[in-house]
């Protein structure tokens, strides 16, 4: 037996629902576990976009014009349409701030605090990015001071 019109977009929708949840509790958290210490290069974060556009083509699935019935994979825009989460890099920009907000308030004691916030002594190897994990939590706040919407 066939389901036709709602009952088939109900049940398209429910399991969008359900892929939806399990990319946002198990797979989101793999991909950005210790996220908080990352210090991303353009090209990384390039990456990890590419990526969750991969994830999420996969739970929506293709899209059927409607002029020509021709089936085609989802653009970026239309799937941040559908898709109701912020994007990967927000999360990680957003889990940053809220652990340095933690180590700032540890203190200078702490040994936490000292490797994160110190300056490594000497040249850094060839291909590391530039940008202290310091200098990302300063360019992500004056990101949100900026945008003045998050």
């Amino acid at each position: 037996m066939r389901t036709f019109g709602a009952e088939c977009f109900v049940l398209q929708f429910g399991i969008q629902k359900h892929k939806d949840k399990i990319n946002r509790t198990i797979i989101l958290a793999a991909v950005l576990c210790e996220c908080e210490t990352w210090s991303l290069i353009l090209r990384e974060k390039r990456r990890l976009r590419v990526y969750e556009n991969r994830v999420l083509r996969r739970i929506f699935g293709p899209n059927r014009d409607e002029i020509t019935g021709v089936w085609r994979k989802l653009h970026k825009e239309a799937l941040n349409d559908l898709y109701s989460s912020t994007n990967i890099i927000r999360v990680l920009k957003s889990r940053r701030m809220v652990w340095a907000e933690h180590v700032a308030r540890m203190g200078e004691r702490r040994d936490v605090y000292g490797v994160v916030v110190g300056k490594p002594e000497g040249m850094r190897p060839l291909g590391r990015t530039k940008y202290t994990w310091e200098d990302n939590i300063k360019l992500d706040l004056q990101e949100v001071v900026c945008g003045g919407t998050d």
